[in-house]
């Protein structure tokens, strides 16, 4: 499990910061606030939910319960790389971080989740909507109380109910 933990780390947010470049490049067109919402309200949602699924990928016949964990740890431990990042370096608020981290642990769960259902484009794409959600309320001030944190309300729930199908399944002697 540690090996997940720390893959969100060396892997998902490597890959996050590596593509960050070109994503910002695809809204170039558009005028600046546009191009803003373009890139971190619709095509960051589409890369960093896809990073952190990425190290669960070659994973097959794990119980649902190790894949949810594992898919929980990595968006745990990428959402404590962009927690530093961001107060740190922008020193942005810390509770609102803090949510942000365990967001991004319930949106690596619902995808690990889809992994295990044999549906992970479908819940691939939930996650990314709760993220979209979240990620393009922040350009609207106190909106974001309303999209922000309902995304993360929405996301936080739907991984609750996922664990608690995940814990039901008999695990076989």
């Amino acid at each position: 499990m540690a090996f997940f933990f720390v893959s969100g780390m060396i892997v998902s947010v490597p890959m996050t910061l590596f593509s960050g470049p070109f994503t910002n490049g695809l809204c170039f067109v558009l005028p600046l606030f546009y191009a803003q919402v373009c890139s971190t309200g619709l095509v960051t949602p589409l890369v960093e939910e896809f990073a952190k699924a990425y190290p669960l990928f070659y994973r097959h016949g794990e119980s649902g319960r190790s894949l949810y964990t594992m898919g929980f740890l990595t968006g745990l431990s990428f959402g404590v790389v962009e927690f530093i990042i961001y107060v740190l370096q922008f020193r942005a608020a810390i509770p609102f971080r803090v949510v942000a981290v365990v967001f991004h642990a319930s949106t690596a769960s619902l995808t690990a989740y889809g992994i295990w259902r044999e549906q992970p484009f479908r819940y691939y794409i939930l996650a990314v909507a709760r993220h979209t959600a979240n990620n393009f309320s922040s350009f609207f001030g106190n909106w974001w109380y309303v999209g922000g944190l309902g995304g993360f309300a929405v996301a936080a729930f739907l991984s609750w109910t996922r664990y608690q199908e995940v814990q039901s399944v008999q695990m076989p002697d």
